[in-house]
């Protein structure tokens, strides 16, 4: 199968050569991969330019844009830049971080998950961070059905019927929840071990604490699905303040009146399918 790879990658040196070295090294390589080097001020452009030099796959995309680091706008922007360059000739397509390591066969496992169901829309394994102890620990807050944001792959009839990804805060569950309202199913496989190797919201700005909340607003959750979904973060990162800023985050969106992500009719299926998921966790 075919696929395109799009890195956004902001200020990655410490990071960006084992990721793309853990491409190259890949039993089926990329169709091409974008690396848009997003205004970073480190050496990530140069790591660009020595793999884009040594392999044609490689592309390099030099984006300007706000040094501050918002989780959703910022890195699907840099991300939307790359698909830019890209056309529709591919199978499936990978929104990719700069700072993971895929085993060898990663690709080609998530190709053969394509190939066996045609209904599959998204597909991904599972993230490994280091502990204090140096040793690699599955690190997966969501249900083992969620594929994290850092390397999503998305079949091409998928990522056509969710629009793209959304540049907002949430955008790596609304496309989940999307995808699942057009009919496609999302597969994880436990055995695909990736390694990240920056813990998971340590560059993220402290504005960032309400735009969860303001997620779940856009995403038309509504008040009851949020407090319950607010109350079980808080509870999971056994962090108090988690839920007070979910919820104030929330509020904030409804009093602006924020554009939703969502249609009535796709908030309405998302209301269901979160209701059903939290009856059968309760039952």
């Amino acid at each position: 199968m075919d696929y395109y790879i799009v890195i956004p990658a902001h200020n990655e040196a410490l990071f960006l050569n084992d990721t793309l070295q853990s491409i190259v090294a890949q039993t089926l390589l990329p169709k091409k991969v974008i690396i848009v080097n997003d205004n970073s001020t480190d050496a990530t452009e140069t790591i660009i330019d020595t793999f884009t030099a040594s392999h044609s796959f490689f592309k390099k995309l030099n984006n300007s844009s706000s040094n501050e680091h918002l989780p959703g706008s910022k890195v699907i922007n840099a991300f939307s830049k790359g698909l830019d360059l890209l056309d529709d000739q591919y199978d499936f397509i990978v929104k990719l971080d700069a700072d993971v390591i895929l085993p060898i066969i990663y690709f080609e496992q998530i190709a053969y998950i394509f190939k066996g169901n045609n209904k599959t829309g998204i597909a991904g394994g599972f993230i490994y961070e280091k502990n204090t102890k140096g040793e690699w620990k599955l690190n997966h807050p969501m249900h083992k059905k969620h594929v994290r944001g850092a390397f999503k792959a998305y079949s091409k009839a998928c990522f056509e019927a969710i629009g793209g990804l959304k540049s907002a805060m949430g955008w790596d569950t609304v496309d989940e929840l999307l995808a699942q309202f057009h009919g496609f199913d999302i597969i994880t496989q436990e055995s695909l071990y990736i390694k990240h190797l920056r813990p998971t919201g340590k560059a993220y700005n402290q504005k960032a604490k309400l735009l969860q909340g303001k997620a779940m607003f856009t995403m038309r959750y509504g008040f009851f699905i949020t407090l319950i979904a607010s109350l079980k973060m808080a509870w999971k990162q056994q962090k108090a303040n988690a839920f007070f800023d979910n919820m104030n985050g929330f509020f904030k969106a409804k009093k602006a009146k924020t554009s939703y992500l969502v249609s009535p009719i796709e908030g309405n299926f998302i209301r269901c399918l979160r209701w059903k998921g939290i009856k059968k966790q309760l039952f």
